[in-house]
């Protein structure tokens, strides 16, 4: 598995933004991915040190369209710790 497959997408929501502030970064990873391939992803994409990883498969919600009801996709989620002092310089504008 190459890094480059390893993260999906970060996730940018109210919770996320917080986190940032404490120098944890949360990131959508691949389902088969393990703490280790993120870990070493996230520090040769982002030239960054990290502490410490963890990760948490979020079960997809019950959802109802019409008279249809149904449920979002499944998804892995990851919440990376940096070293103090390192920052990810992607998100600072956002």
């Amino acid at each position: 598995m190459l890094h480059e497959d390893v993260l999906i997408e970060p996730v940018l929501s109210e919770k996320a933004t917080l986190l940032r502030e404490e120098g944890k970064y949360v990131f959508n990873v691949r389902p088969d991915a393990t703490k280790t391939d993120i870990k070493e992803a996230v520090r040769k994409l982002f030239d960054v040190k990290v502490k410490k990883c963890t990760v948490t498969n979020v079960k997809g919600k019950m959802k109802r369209v019409r008279y249809r009801s149904g449920r979002t996709s499944s998804w892995k989620k990851a919440i990376v710790k940096l070293v103090d002092g390192e920052k990810i310089s992607m998100f600072e504008g956002v």
